[in-house]
């Protein structure tokens, strides 16, 4: 196992394979909140995908005496005043699903057409030390539109909604390899790989 380790803080797999991807050439051994014993459910109670990202991170690498990462993302619908946002998770009800979520932005935006169905994922990431002082963030997005139903089974959340036009396929329909390289998550890790290397080099992380 890598010296050096860092936490995801999710319990999410699917978000944990697409980080190792991602992550892999770096040489860190990840971990997530299912690997570690007494990890704590951190509130969400930010108002912004940056805020609530550096909650995750702090709060639980104090908890847990390591390094990890708070990511926090969501969708923002521009014709529905850029909701759900950070309540993308629980946008249909408190226990939400991903299939109640999706039911829920179809039928708030209703008739709109095409043209005015844009939207773009966010994503926030940020590295906590094991004091809670969150050493390097990263933000990044990607753009595109609301489709009319669902299509694809690739991917989570919104993603069978979620086209990119210039694909003319939603993120469900196009695949892990194609998400890799677009996703906001993806873009998010591009910017954030520089300041991991730098904690790894320093002796930090």
């Amino acid at each position: 196992m890598s010296e050096h380790v860092l936490v995801l803080g999710t319990h999410n797999q699917k978000k944990r394979q697409e980080l190792e991807q991602l992550l892999a050439p770096l040489g860190l051994s990840l971990l997530t909140l299912s690997d570690v014993e007494d990890a704590i459910e951190v509130e969400e109670t930010g108002t912004t995908f940056s805020e609530n990202a550096a909650l995750k991170a702090s709060q639980q690498a104090q908890n847990l005496g390591m390094w990890v990462m708070g990511e926090d993302s969501g969708i923002s619908v521009v014709a529905l005043n850029n909701e759900p946002g950070v309540y993308s998770a629980r946008y249909s009800d408190p226990g939400a699903t991903d299939q109640r979520n999706n039911e829920k932005v179809l039928a708030e935006l209703g008739n709109t057409p095409l043209e005015k169905r844009a939207a773009f994922y966010t994503c926030h990431m940020a590295i906590s030390d094991p004091t809670g002082q969150i050493r390097a963030t990263a933000e990044d997005y990607c753009y595109g539109r609301i489709r009319f139903e669902p299509s694809g089974e690739n991917g989570f959340g919104y993603d069978p909604l979620f086209e990119i036009p210039e694909y003319h396929r939603t993120f469900g329909e196009l695949g892990p390899s194609i998400k890799k390289v677009l996703s906001h998550r993806s873009r998010a890790i591009r910017k954030i790989t520089a300041q991991i290397c730098e904690l790894m080099a320093t002796g930090g992380l």
